[in-house]
């Protein structure tokens, strides 16, 4: 099969042939028709920040633990495990597999497989898993929304934050959505209530209070951010401002520690340790297909492409999710 493969940190992907894998017994063999790129790639493609390569589960210290990267895929199933009772050839899927999903084919455990949905295609179901999935646990189990509560989301118009605004909207929340000016008409498009362009208006300095924060930008510093909570709000990190050496780490970390002595709630979303993906792949699925939220797509690249499409995605301008489809 086709793959980009990682030779080492920095370096270009190089399209390469690798043996097509194999499922084990629990897992599922799916051709990949579309995969996406995020922060979470190169991440893993840079080796950043460095502090990350001292961490279990990291990157690796000295050369990329994993060599074929891409989080996301969507595709139909090829072959299938002996205990495999769910899926079976042909049937249209997606799926958060965390590493794997930038190749023609990747193995999937059963558990972290779901039907994709019947209303979009494999480029927008490939947009949905790891963003949509962040955004949802950001909201209904760290954040804890519930309807009516004013929330405030601090990067609208990325591939989390896309997901987030109409997802506050749908569990009945009030939206507040902060982008730059050129992103304010699609926010706004997304179902939120209010948008403030963060070119014009300092969000932590106008006198608004929330009982929500999803701070996905980490554009402002904890103690800024505090000054739009209510008393028992909820700040939710999801990321922070890019760095060689600590950020986003230091910021979450210096959020974290501050929670410790006032009265809101200060919590880290980490999508890639939850247990339950199917579950909330499913969820999104429902969503999806009743209608109440969608993938916003920036760019679709052919596969070929890659690389240009990774290089797009980190320079930050990406309204929405990066696609590529194979």
């Amino acid at each position: 099969m086709k793959a980009f493969v990682l030779p080492s940190y920095g370096s270009p992907l190089v399209l390469t042939d690798l043996d097509q894998p194999v499922p084990g017994d629990d897992e599922v063999l799916v051709r990949v028709r579309a995969t996406s790129v995020q922060p979470y790639d190169w991440h893993f493609l840079r080796g950043e920040p460095y502090i990350a390569r001292l961490m279990g589960g990291g990157p690796g210290l000295r050369l990329p633990r994993f060599r074929v990267l891409g989080a996301d895929v969507a595709g139909h199933v090829e072959a299938v495990g002996k205990d495999v009772t769910e899926f079976r050839p042909g049937d249209e899927v997606y799926a958060m597999p965390k590493q794997g999903g930038f190749a023609e084919y990747v193995c999937v455990p059963e558990s972290e497989l779901a039907p994709k949905p019947k209303n979009v295609s494999f480029e927008e179901a490939a947009a949905v898993p790891m963003a949509a999935c962040t955004a949802l646990l950001a909201l209904r189990d760290d954040g804890r929304v519930q309807p009516g509560d004013r929330v405030l989301v601090n990067g609208a118009s990325g591939g989390v934050g896309t997901f987030a605004v109409q997802l506050a909207r749908a569990f009945g929340a009030h939206v507040t959505g902060v982008c730059s000016a050129r992103n304010v008409g699609l926010v706004r498009s997304l179902g939120a209530d209010e948008v403030i362009d963060y070119t014009k208006e300092d969000f932590t300095r106008n006198g608004r209070r929330y009982e929500l924060l999803l701070d996905i930008a980490g554009s402002r510093s904890g103690s800024a951010c505090r000054r739009v909570l209510t008393r028992k709000a909820t700040h939710v990190l999801v990321g922070g401002p890019p760095g060689r050496w600590f950020q986003p780490a230091s910021h979450v970390f210096a959020t974290l520690a501050a929670g410790s002595f006032v009265s809101q709630r200060m919590v880290v979303t980490q999508v890639v340790h939850c247990t339950e993906t199917r579950r909330n792949l499913m969820t999104l699925t429902e969503l999806i297909e009743g209608g109440e939220i969608h993938p916003v797509i920036d760019r679709i690249y052919p596969f070929a492409d890659l690389p240009a499409a990774v290089g797009y995605q980190e320079e930050g301008h990406a309204s929405g999710k990066v696609v590529i489809s194979i």
